[in-house]
């Protein structure tokens, strides 16, 4: 694993949420951090709660950290350090990766104790908890 990762701060509160399997693609699925998972069992949506209706089954207040630059798919062992760290400070974490890197989805209540985690591993956390 590398020595240390930058992580950035998502500026916007996320929502995470989950939809029948069949469901279409709502149009509310919108913003600067969207991700859409498909299984046999749901449809799952990460976005920006602010689009997110009221209705939806959903939980709200995520702050996404997101590894800066590219994490190479051969690197071993990076989730399994950080999961284990926020783990340790009883912090719940979300992950979602993309091709390119993994974000760590915390609920902004475990904010400060995630970004401490982070820091005592040796990592930097560029970025404020999102009003």
């Amino acid at each position: 694993m590398a020595d240390s990762f930058s992580f950035v701060v998502h500026p916007e509160r996320l929502a995470i949420c989950r939809l029948p399997a069949d469901a279409a693609i709502p149009e509310w699925a919108r913003g600067g951090f969207v991700t859409i998972s498909r299984t046999a069992a749901e449809l799952s949506i990460v976005c920006a709660q602010g689009h997110v209706p009221a209705g939806a089954q959903q939980e709200r207040d995520k702050v996404a950290f997101g590894i800066a630059g590219v994490v190479p798919m051969t690197t071993i062992g990076v989730l399994a350090s950080l999961c284990g760290a926020l783990a340790k400070v009883q912090v719940p974490v979300f992950v979602v990766s993309t091709y390119d890197t993994d974000y760590l989805l915390v609920s902004a209540a475990k904010f400060a104790p995630a970004t401490a985690a982070l820091a005592g591993l040796g990592h930097r956390v560029q970025g404020a908890l999102p009003a």
